[in-house]
């Protein structure tokens, strides 16, 4: 059970527009919401003065709520506030942690995972935000940091005791630059001077939280409504999703403006059927997860006109307190990867990646397109939306870049034996569908008779000869006779999923 933390010193008078007690437990607070009529206060000194009143909180079905503690780093906290943001990524929840010391800190929450933030000084002025390119590199007291996202972000709500308060919907720069080595850091430009925070991922349960909200409470209650190709009723479950089929006719919906505006959708032909279930639920590393979206890929080699295409399927798995990772079904084998809150270096050729430590070797670069979506995402996804992959491994580690005009997303993950997906997901039955080429070794495999050995070696005898006589016939002043081998992915599938829907701010 975690202690909250006891405050220096409280204060607490009356709110001017109700009367009823509000109360300041950290000295950096400046701003509060009232409980009772949601008046915006400001304190100076021992004078509270309303402001304005605050928009109403939409439920983001998040597990935590004011009041609740817990430790970080050996240290007690109570979260005491709570700021809602929107940008044109997605929606996210900020909570203010007022520490044991008295100081502030900001457990920032954004589809599932979180990250743990204290306030940062810059050892020099921030330049303007438009200074930051996305993508590019720069230091921060001498480390090296990639800047991930640069966009437009507005208030949309909050609660409780906050040090800080943007003003409602006005739209602001928010700049993210993140490290190898799982860093975030945050530049807030509401205000001047920005403000800036750095921090971590961490986990729910790492934080030994107690006070959360009830299990009832926090359930997600669904919302309906009818498909508007061909009218049948749609349900949706998760709070933050951006787009969903329908169960009936496949089309595509968007949900990116809300579910009671104006719904485009996609009609989506010839269907594809996953081969778990949506709605499946299976333990996987541990955790219970649950099939909330799939998806049907394919790839290609950009610089071949009729390169062969490639296809896999990604599965979308949620749970409540870990966020969102992927399922990935490739002709290679089963992988499961998670979006990552640092930003992996690349090196210069581009032929490895450093993340927390590990260098992971470039496998594969190819294109990719999605042709076939179904279930809930918690990004705008799109039949036909495309991507430029980049796959690196290192034994049965993963390591996956995705790039869009507009970003650039990093997943991680491993391996994964098609005998585990199987007994999660109780796919007994199904052994054929879900068999790839981790199901045995090749020394192993039955059938392979003595006559087909020697076909093979024939066939590899006439190979070796072609070969020999177009390496003899190349002009190297007129073409290219190099023999190393490319990385442009001719077959397989995919290591990572698409994961757009917005930056662990």
């Amino acid at each position: 059970m975690a202690t909250p933390p006891t405050p220096l010193r409280a204060y607490r008078a009356p709110c001017p527009g109700c009367g009823a007690p509000v109360e300041f437990r950290s000295a950096q607070s400046t701003h509060a919401v009232c409980g009772y009529c949601r008046s915006t206060v400001v304190r100076s000194g021992d004078v509270l003065t309303r402001v304005g009143k605050m928009a109403e909180l939409f439920d983001d079905h998040s597990p935590l709520q004011l009041q609740a503690s817990g430790h970080w780093q050996g240290r007690a906290f109570t979260l005491v506030g709570r700021l809602q943001y929107k940008s044109p990524a997605g929606t996210w929840t900020e909570w203010e942690a007022l520490l044991d010391d008295g100081s502030m800190a900001t457990l920032a929450e954004d589809n599932g995972a979180y990250v743990f933030s204290v306030p940062a000084k810059m050892q020099r002025e921030l330049p303007l935000a438009d200074k930051f390119r996305v993508g590019a590199i720069t230091a921060v007291a001498g480390k090296p940091f990639s800047i991930a996202s640069n966009d437009q972000a507005a208030l949309v709500a909050a609660q409780g005791e906050l040090p800080h308060l943007p003003p409602l919907g006005q739209p602001f720069a928010f700049v993210e630059l993140r490290s190898a080595e799982g860093e975030v850091l945050s530049i807030d430009y509401s205000a001047q001077p920005p403000s800036v925070s750095r921090g971590r991922a961490v986990l729910l349960e790492e934080l030994k939280l107690s006070g959360l909200r009830d299990e009832m409470v926090k359930q997600e209650r669904g919302r309906q409504f009818d498909c508007p190709n061909c009218g049948a009723a749609v349900e949706v479950t998760l709070a933050n999703s951006k787009a969903i089929t329908c169960r009936s006719c496949n089309s595509l919906i968007d949900l990116s403006s809300g579910v009671g505006a104006q719904l485009s959708h996609a009609i989506q032909h010839e269907p594809v059927q996953p081969i778990i279930p949506l709605g499946s639920t299976g333990l996987l590393q541990g955790v219970q997860w649950q099939v909330v979206g799939f998806q049907h890929r394919l790839g290609h080699d950009p610089q071949e006109e009729d390169a062969e295409h490639f296809g896999w399927d990604e599965y979308l798995l949620y749970h409540p307190k870990r966020g969102f990772s992927f399922l990935v079904d490739s002709e290679e084998g089963w992988s499961m990867v998670k979006p990552t809150t640092g930003a992996p270096q690349l090196s210069r050729n581009a032929q490895t990646a450093s993340y927390l430590g590990s260098s992971y070797q470039l496998a594969y670069s190819y294109e990719a397109e999605t042709t076939y979506v179904a279930g809930e995402f918690y990004w705008q996804v799109a039949r036909g939306q495309k991507t430029f992959n980049r796959d690196f491994a290192k034994g049965k580690a993963l390591l996956s870049m995705e790039q869009t005009p507009a970003e650039i997303t990093w997943s991680s993950g491993s391996r994964m034996e098609a005998d585990a997906v199987i007994k999660a997901f109780g796919l007994q039955g199904k052994e054929d569908l879900l068999k790839r080429t981790d199901a045995a070794p090749v020394s192993a495999s039955s059938g392979v008779g003595c006559m087909s050995v020697i076909v093979m070696f024939v066939i590899l005898v006439i190979f070796l000869a072609l070969l020999r006589g177009c390496m003899q016939s190349c002009d190297p002043q007129r073409e290219n006779c190099s023999s190393s081998g490319s990385t442009w992915r001719s077959g397989g599938g995919s290591y990572g999923g698409y994961s757009s829907g917005g930056s662990h701010k």
